[in-house]
């Protein structure tokens, strides 16, 4: 009987996929990683109840289960990025580079030494065996897809991994886990960043970054008030923005972070040009074939998401070195530096890189 180590959030995602692992016949074991050990505002450190949740639902299914902490390796390999990134006034994603470092490597090797020959997760993702090659499919569900998140994925990691919930809905894990009496079955999804949580983000960062505020001016150079500091802010935020009363009543936007001058840019309406392009410029490439899919100088057409949920876009992407150019089809919006692009050829995922900058050229 094959061994699966299955990596447990306390959620109902990774506990139907303990579940139907178990099923299908495998010898499961559920791991709850613990990778974050700061308490919340009252002072309750906010993994205790997720790991009773794991207890339970692991007590229900009749398997063992541990705990695991990776708080050194995700503060060493995620978390320094992350600060970093926002220090540079980037939005970085960490889910990215928690998946690949975290639960795909730390954990992958801990299932590893408990004798197992696959890990699993409670992803929406699928995977497949094309022309030889393991390649990660986008989860059966358009709605809850998050191949965009583990992009960053090789192949000999694909391999070991396991995604019992990609052929699933939303819907049917909810009403798999009532039928089998697993406790979260409602339990709701978590939307935080990876292992930190749900938390006021503006005071999170407070605690490691200092605040520098300064001055949110129009692009004619009005200043209409004052921002708290350039990290909290994203190209295109409305929210937060605290402007009332001014220009024509259309909302405010933010079209660009001015670090030099520590100045926070805005304009009025959606439809602002300097929140639209069609150009980007991308580093980082990463495949998970470990080969790029076109060589040095050369173009391919394939379909792009600049962010999560985001419908496939056309686009045409050239390698130049180290650097992707993308050229998409369709303007978009408000492409932000430190966010990931990631590439597909019809379902199949092949890789992404990192967005510098854009802008529009006419064609």
């Amino acid at each position: 009987m094959e061994r699966v180590v299955v990596g447990m959030s306390g959620g109902v995602d990774s506990s139907v996929a303990a579940l139907l692992l178990k099923q299908q016949g495998y010898d499961v074991v559920g791991v709850f990683m613990n990778n974050w050990e700061e308490k919340d505002p009252e002072g309750a450190c906010t993994a205790v109840d997720d790991w009773k949740d794991v207890q339970a639902v692991c007590d229900v299914i009749g398997i063992p289960y541990y705990g695991v902490n990776f708080a050194k390796e995700y503060e060493e390999r995620v978390f320094s990025y992350f600060l970093e990134e926002y220090r540079r006034g980037r939005t970085p994603n960490p889910d990215v580079l928690c998946n690949r470092e975290i639960k795909f490597k730390s954990f992958l090797h801990y299932a590893q030494q408990l004798g197992a020959v696959h890990m699993a997760t409670g992803h929406f993702v699928r995977k497949d065996v094309r022309d030889g090659h393991t390649v990660l499919l986008k989860g059966d569900d358009p709605n809850k897809d998050q191949s965009y998140f583990l992009y960053m994925l090789k192949e000999h990691q694909l391999e070991k991994a396991l995604f019992p919930v990609g052929t699933l809905t939303k819907q049917e894990i909810r009403r798999i886990a009532e039928e089998n009496g697993l406790p979260v079955f409602q339990k709701k999804d978590s939307t935080g960043v990876c292992f930190i949580g749900e938390r006021n983000f503006r005071q999170f960062l407070q605690n490691y970054l200092p605040t520098q505020p300064g001055d949110m001016l129009t692009e004619a150079g009005e200043k209409v008030g004052e921002h708290m500091g350039l990290m909290y802010y994203t190209l295109g935020q409305r929210r937060g923005l605290g402007i009332g009363g001014r220009g024509d009543g259309r909302s405010w936007f933010v079209v660009e972070k001015d670090l030099q001058r520590n100045v926070l840019v805005v304009s009025q309406g959606e439809d602002s040009p300097r929140l639209y392009a069609n150009r980007i410029r991308a580093s980082q490439p990463t495949w998970i074939a470990d080969e790029p899919p076109m060589g040095e100088g050369e173009s391919i057409r394939l379909t792009a998401r600049f962010r999560y949920r985001q419908a496939d876009q056309q686009v045409t992407v050239t390698r130049r070195g180290e650097e992707l150019l993308i050229a998409s089809d369709e303007k978009q919006r408000a492409i932000t530096p430190g966010q990931s692009v990631v590439f597909y050829r019809g379902d199949v995922c092949l890789g992404g890189a990192i967005e510098e900058e854009a802008w529009m050229e006419t064609v």
